[in-house]
């Protein structure tokens, strides 16, 4: 029995990007099209098979402790983008600032799909959502370079709309312009979800 069920929902690749390693800050560069390999994408900052904990699973392991990548992707929504630019009074949300991999447009709520969907390609290219991304100040220090006076606002108003990190299941390219179709794990959701996130508080 199938654990994965396809959806009708699909997003089309609007941007794809790389931040390079060696470079200064989280800005990324523009690419038409990238190879997704196990590894992720060659000469990305967050390429690799592995990687070291970081703050966002410091309950867990200590910093630097080696641990599985599945940070290979920062994956954005153009909707979720414009959003944050119009609360933060700029005209739009360039990729480059979020050290963004993929910006996608199509699916509505994208932040909050499920952990553990997918998004696969008609090539059969496919990523692992691995959990919603966190803002941090440094988007928003990009931000300041080319739009001072709007950075500092950038991390609350992308409180819940990050988009996701995600790592390769299927190695094949990825292109600009790509249809993506988006698969959920087929299971209700946990229970005690809301109890978990009220003792958290």
């Amino acid at each position: 029995m199938p654990a994965l069920m396809p959806t009708e929902f699909t997003a089309r690749i609007t941007w794809l990007g790389r931040v390079e390693k060696g470079g200064e800050g989280i800005r990324s560069v523009p690419l038409e099209a990238v190879h997704a390999s196990y590894a992720g994408v060659e000469g990305e900052v967050h390429a690799g098979l592995t990687r070291p904990a970081c703050t966002r699973v410091r309950d867990q392991y200590p910093t630097g402790t080696e641990i599985r990548n599945v940070r290979q992707f920062s994956i954005v929504s153009a909707e979720e983008m414009a959003a944050i630019a119009a609360e933060i009074g700029v005209e739009a949300l360039a990729p480059e600032w979020l050290g963004a991999s993929i910006v996608i447009e199509g699916i509505p709520d994208f932040s909050h799909v499920p952990p553990s969907s997918r998004l696969q390609n008609a090539d059969g290219t496919a990523l692992v959502i691995d959990m919603q991304n966190r803002p941090c100040i440094y988007p928003g220090k990009e931000i300041e370079k080319d739009r001072p006076g709007h950075g500092k606002a950038f991390k609350p108003a992308a409180e819940g709309r990050r988009g996701v990190t995600a790592w390769v299941e299927r190695e094949g390219p990825l292109r600009v312009g790509d249809v993506l179709r988006l698969h959920i794990p087929d299971q209700r959701a946990w229970a005690h979800f809301q109890d978990q996130a009220q003792a958290a508080e």
